[in-house]
C-alpha cells in the first residue's frame, strides 16, 4: 500500500498558555500545517468535535479540566475517537504517562521539547493516522463490494428458486391435469350408461311391481306348496325394498357423475386464459376431493367444516391454478388439526371458509382451530423447499406455490393471520380481471 498524505495536515493545538501556545503555532505553521489552537479543555472539545483536526497536542496541566479530563471525553465520542493525541507535559513520570496512555493518547512529548523531535512525532503519528484512515476506507469499499455481491447472489438464488418453483407448479399442474382428466373421461363413460339405464329399470321395477300386485288379486287361491314357495322367496319384503334399492343405487350413481364434474373443474388446466367462474364451485370441488381425510378416523374425530358463502357474481380468474391454492391451503388446515387432534384428542376440529365481494374484488378466507404457526416459522412459511412437515407430508413448496398463484398470476394477496387462542387464517385478495377479449 502506498501512503498519500493530505496537501495539509490539521493540528489542535490546546495549551492554557498563551505564550507556549504561540511559540507551538508559529512553529507549527513554519513547518507547513493548518494550525487550530484552544486556550482551555472545553473549547478544545467543541474545536475538535466541529472541525476533526489531523491531530491533537494537548497539554496535561491545565486549570478547571485537566488533559487527561480531555482526552476522555474526545476518546468517548465516535466522531473524534479516532483522533491521535499527542500529550505535551513537564511530568516526565512513568504513572503518568501510563494514565495517558490508558486514556487514549497515542505519544508523549516532553517540555521544554525540541522542534525536529516534534516533529518527527507529529509525522510519524500523522502518517500511522492517515495510513489507517486509508485502510478503513479501503475495507469500507471491500466491505460495500462484499455486500453488492452478496445481494446479487442472494438475488440471483431467489431467481433460481422462483424458477424452479415455476417449473414444477407448471409440470405438477400439467401432469395432474391430464391425469385427473383421463380418470374423469374413463369413468364418465360407464358412470352414464348406468344412470342412464338406471332410469328404465326404475320403469321396469314399477311396471313389474304394479303387474304382481294386479296379479295377486286375480289369481286362484295357491296351495300350500306354493306359499310356502313364496314365504321362502320373502316376496313382501322384496316388493318393498326393491324400489328402495333402485333409488339408491340412483343416488350413489348421481354422486359419482357429481364427482367425476368435480374433478373435471378442479383439473382445469386452461391458465393461459382468464375465465369467468364462481370460486364456491372451486372450493366446492376442492372439499369433494378431500372429503376422505375429512372423515373420522381411528386417531381423531371428524373434522367439520363451516361454509360461509357470499353470493359471488361470475369471477374472472385462472381457475386451475385457483383451485391448486384452495387444496394446498386446505389441505394444510387438515394437516394442522391432525396434529392439533394429537396434541389435545377431546378437542372439536372446524375448517370455517368465507367468502364475500369487496369494492375491489372477492376476499376467500380459510380458517382452522389447529395449533397456530410460532412466529419463527412465520417469517419463512412463504419461502420456497422450506416446511416443517416430514418427507412425507410436504414438500416446502405448497404455500410459495399458493404466493406465486395469487399474488403473480392474479395480482393479489395472500397473507397469514393468528388467531386467538389458536389457530390459523388465511386471507386472499383477488382483485378483478378482464378476461381475454373482454
Amino acid at each position: 500500500m502506498v501512503f498519500s498524505p493530505p496537501e495539509q495536515s490539521t493540528i489542535l493545538a490546546v495549551d492554557d498558555n498563551p505564550a507556549n501556545l504561540g511559540l507551538l503555532s508559529d512553529f507549527l505553521y513554519g513547518a507547513g500545517f493548518e494550525v487550530l489552537t484552544a486556550r482551555s479543555g472545553a473549547i478544545a472539545i467543541a474545536r475538535a468535535q466541529r472541525t476533526l483536526p489531523d491531530l491533537i497536542l494537548l497539554d496535561v496541566m491545565m486549570p478547571e479540566m485537566d488533559g487527561f479530563e480531555v482526552c476522555k471525553q474526545l476518546k468517548e465520542d465516535p466522531t473524534t475517537a479516532p483522533i491521535p493525541v499527542i500529550f505535551m507535559t513537564a511530568l516526565a513520570d512513568v504513572s503518568n504517562k501510563s494514565k495517558g496512555f490508558e486514556l487514549g493518547a497515542v505519544d508523549y512529548i516532553t517540555k521544554p521539547f525540541h522542534q525536529e523531535e516534534v516533529l518527527v512525532r507529529i509525522q510519524l503519528h500523522l502518517r500511522l493516522y492517515h495510513l489507517t484512515r486509508q485502510v478503513q476506507s479501503q475495507n469500507e469499499v471491500l466491505e460495500q463490494r462484499v455486500q453488492e455481491r452478496t445481494q446479487a447472489l442472494e438475488s440471483a438464488l431467489k431467481t433460481l428458486r422462483a424458477t424452479q418453483v415455476q417449473l414444477i407448479q407448471g409440470e405438477k399442474m400439467s401432469s395432474l391435469g391430464k391425469l385427473v382428466s383421463g380418470i374423469a373421461h374413463e369413468i364418465n363413460n360407464p358412470v352414464n350408461f348406468i344412470y342412464g339405464n338406471l332410469i328404465h329399470i326404475q320403469e321396469y321395477v314399477d311396471h313389474l311391481l304394479s303387474g304382481l300386485s294386479l296379479y295377486q288379486t286375480v289369481a286362484p287361491p295357491l296351495t300350500p306348496s306354493q306359499v310356502q314357495q313364496l314365504e321362502d322367496l320373502d316376496l313382501d319384503f322384496i316388493q318393498e325394498d326393491l324400489p328402495k334399492l333402485v333409488q339408491s343405487m340412483q343416488v350413489g350413481a348421481d354422486r359419482i357423475r357429481q364427482i367425476v364434474l368435480g374433478l373435471r373443474n378442479f383439473a382445469r388446466t386452461d391458465e393461459s386464459q382468464i375465465k369467468e367462474v364462481n370460486l364456491n364451485d372451486g372450493l366446492e370441488s376442492t372439499l369433494m376431493l378431500l372429503q376422505s381425510r375429512l372423515k373420522s378416523s381411528s386417531k381423531r374425530p371428524e373434522i367439520s367444516v363451516v361454509k360461509r358463502y357470499g353470493e359471488l357474481l361470475l369471477f374472472g380468474v385462472y381457475p386451475g391454478p385457483l383451485n391448486q391454492v384452495w387444496m394446498n391451503l386446505l389441505g394444510n388446515a387438515i394437516d394442522a388439526l391432525e396434529d392439533w387432534s394429537a396434541m389435545e384428542p377431546e378437542a372439536p376440529l372446524t375448517i370455517e371458509i368465507e367468502t364475500r365481494m369487496t369494492a375491489t374484488g372477492v376476499e376467500v378466507s380459510i380458517m382452522d382451530n389447529g395449533p397456530g404457526i410460532a412466529p419463527a416459522v412465520q417469517a419463512q412459511m412463504f419461502d420456497p423447499f422450506f416446511t416443517t412437515k416430514s418427507v412425507e407430508r410436504g414438500t416446502g413448496l405448497g404455500l410459495s406455490i399458493s404466493q406465486q398463484i395469487v399474488a403473480d398470476l392474479h395480482r393479489g394477496t395472500l397473507a397469514y393471520e393468528g388467531v386467538s387462542p389458536h389457530g390459523s387464517r388465511f386471507v386472499i385478495h383477488l382483485p378483478r380481471l378482464e378476461a381475454a377479449g373482454g
